[in-house]
């Protein structure tokens, strides 16, 4: 501390005027105050809103598209159940006594009275019996002559003892030679679009058909196709229904519309879409971008499209012939414009209950904080005229209630006390000055001192703590091994020579049961290393190498990890083997963790000499995330680990002490992002 002559001169030179510094905080006290009060409603506020909005308006946009998709669901189950209902109806019909013995009877006549009158019944636009050898028997509408081009996959399928059910598309002629009333219902003269892809077409004069045949078997030529059709170009029953089911009545919001279209190519051959009024928007076609995405590229479209006249909320999905082509699209939608208008309501609803609260929130927040900072200013100021000098200054504050008016008192309170005590604090300075220096020193070096008794007394505790445990756990162990291997040795000699195919699996379990007792002994080791001991052998570094991956195939193939081996080793280890194998499944296991999104496996045996001694050498390797320098140099290190939740530390360390134990090295290096190598170098065995 400063001398009393010092201090003094400090205090006259700082009290002529306040700092800049002291000004600063001076208004900071008005300017914090102010943000504390105004931050969240302004900025908080504000942002949580936007960010609602927006989070709001993308999940209502989703409900949106996923209702849409629902109903186009719904409509494409309606659809396939035609197809479904015509393929069945014919189907059936071909496989009536009654039809048999119509076509059985050989006459012409009957048999096309009989196709009429099945055809109308059914609600058929076409039915007919064709044959190989004979061409069409018989057909409905009378005077019809269907095409027979033979390369109908629909036909040919039933002709070759398979009743099929398709979408095909026929040529206006070809439905004209069937009957001119279905031409004359296919043809549409084409209405100019916004947005559709351009054509010099002035109609649509194909028809989409429900395509349906079925084989039967003809007494005297053999086999014969029964084949019926529907036309679907302005169906308009077809159409409605598929509106009804899927837009019932109080299914959408009032003002909205629901809507049903069925495409050929991009033309609306079937639709509940108005013009105007009752006028159906036949003939108009579906916009360029629908038609890329639909037929282009045979996606589902669920987005906002221009329909006709207005925006839809729409769905479509493409219709493939029985050739496979996509031919056509289904369609169904609902009209945006009352989902938007609701959305646009409840978004204005919501800014203006967030303005109508900032506006009757804003001056109470003001308010209050006007009553905190002014007093603060107040006892900033007379803090000011204290250190100028001015000892007798005080703050003066109403008495009131709050804890800012308790302070103040309080100030006066300790600034009447400064004043009286100012002089004794002086005189005493020096001398606490040396005290607190001298206890400072002494609490440093005790402080110190606690701390290196503090470290060994946990590490001791700790150790017996883990001796105390391993030794119970051990014998615990011990007696469930000696029930398995007992018990292993009693099924082999029951199942005898019907062991011989699993001779394998049973020597991985026995020798997996004697891991167990291996780590047993070694966990008795270090509890108590006066009463057991262990034992060493000679091994092929490839067989343990092969021992170890059954162990973790199952980790493997969850991570999707390819093995690659290359032995080249011709020589022995002396090591335990169980050691040895702990070693390795602890490196492999590592390895397969650096690897969580899969990766390549490589475990390398080699002959290799270190300081004029023969040896062999294993190197696990992995393509993972590697491991950073600050990381390499502790992960020997006991308790060190970077899995906290899985695992204890103790791996690596554990393996390096049986490597080093048997006076070989355990060695690492990494690359973070390409992979590491952990290289086991152990001396031949003699």
């Amino acid at each position: 501390m400063t001398s009393e002559p010092a201090r003094s001169g400090l205090a006259q030179s700082s009290l002529a005027r306040p700092s800049p510094e002291k000004i600063g905080r001076h208004r900071s006290v008005r300017f914090r105050l102010l943000a504390i009060a105004l931050l969240p409603t302004f900025v908080i506020l504000p942002l949580l809103l936007g960010v609602t909005i927006v989070r709001w308006n993308a999940k209502f946009d989703q409900l949106l598209k996923s209702k849409v998709h629902g109903d186009l669901t719904i409509a494409d189950q309606y659809f396939n159940r035609i197809l479904e209902t015509t393929g069945d109806e014919i189907n059936a019909l071909g496989r009536s006594a009654e039809f048999r013995d119509v076509v059985a009877a050989g006459a012409p006549d009957p048999l096309a009275a009989y196709l009429e009158k099945s055809r109308k019944t059914l609600g058929l636009d076409f039915l007919y019996l064709v044959s190989p050898g004979e061409g069409v028997r018989a057909t409905s509408p009378p005077g019809a002559s269907p095409s027979l081009s033979g390369d109908s996959p629909v036909v040919q399928s039933a002709l070759s003892g398979k009743p099929t059910t398709a979408i095909d598309i026929f040529s206006g002629d070809e439905l004209a030679a069937i009957s001119p009333a279905l031409a004359a219902q296919a043809r549409l003269p084409l209405v100019d679009t916004p947005n559709a892809v351009p054509t010099e077409r002035k109609a649509e004069t194909r028809g989409m058909v429900v395509h349906s045949a079925t084989p039967v078997r003809l007494a005297a030529s053999g086999s014969a196709a029964l084949v019926g059709g529907l036309l679907l170009n302005q169906n308009l029953v077809f159409i409605d229904t598929i509106n009804d089911l899927v837009y019932r009545a109080e299914s959408l919001p009032s003002g909205s519309q629901g809507t049903a279209t069925l495409f050929l190519d991009d033309v609306r051959v079937s639709t509940n879409v108005r013009l105007f009024e009752d006028k159906r928007a036949l003939g108009t076609r579906v916009s360029a971008a629908v038609r890329s995405a639909v037929l282009g590229e045979g996606r589902v479209w669920l987005d906002s499209a221009f329909v006709v006249n207005d925006w839809y909320i729409s769905a479509y999905e493409p219709i493939t012939d029985s050739f496979g082509r996509r031919v056509g699209m289904l369609y169904v939608g609902f009209l945006e414009a009352p989902f938007q208008r609701t959305k646009l309501v409840s978004l204005l609803t919501l800014i203006a209950a967030f303005a109508a609260v900032t506006a009757l929130s804003v001056p109470l927040f003001l308010r209050w904080a006007g009553s905190v900072f002014r007093p603060l200013e107040r006892m900033t100021e007379t803090i000011s005229k204290v250190e100028a000098g001015d000892m007798s200054a005080r703050t003066a504050l109403p008495d009131n209630e709050d804890e800012i008016a308790r302070v103040a008192a309080h100030l006066d309170g300790l600034l009447n006390q400064v004043q009286e005590r100012d002089r004794q604090l002086r005189s005493w300075n020096e001398e606490l000055n040396a005290r607190v220096a001298e206890r400072t020193r002494e609490l440093s070096e005790a402080n110190r001192q606690l701390e290196a008794t503090t470290r060994q007394l946990i590490m001791s505790e700790k150790l017996a703590a883990i001796g105390e445990i391993t030794a119970g756990v051990a014998h615990e162990i011990n007696n469930p091994v000696a029930v398995m291997q007992g018990n292993l040795e009693v099924v082999r000699s029951i199942l005898g020579e019907a062991a011989v195919p699993a001779e394998t699996e049973i020597r991985l379990i026995d020798e997996q049961i004697d891991r167990i007792g291996q780590i047993v002994t070694k966990l008795l080791q270090f509890a108590r290393p006066e009463e057991y001991a262990g034992f060493v052998d000679r091994h092929a570094p490839s067989d343990v190498v092969a021992d170890c991956l059954p162990l973790v195939q199952h980790l493997l193939n969850k991570a999707e990890i390819e093995v690659i081996r290359r032995d080249t080793a011709t020589r022995l280890v002396l090591m335990n083997r169980t050691e040895l194998q702990q070693v390795l499944v602890n490196l492999i296991v590592n390895a397969i963790h650096a690897m969580p999104e899969g990766g390549r496996l490589t475990i390398a045996t080699s002959d290799e000499d270190r300081d004029a001694t023969p040896g062999i050498q294993i190197a696990v390797e992995d393509t993972g995330i590697g491991i950073p320098p600050e990381v390499l140099s502790k992960i020997f290190d006991p308790f060190f680990t970077t899995k906290r939740r899985e695992g204890t530390g103790l791996g690596l360390s554990i393996s390096q002490t049986l490597i080093a134990q048997q006076g070989g090295a355990l060695t690492v290096s990494s690359t973070p992002g390409e992979g590491t190598v952990f290289v086991i170098w152990l001396p031949e065995a003699r």
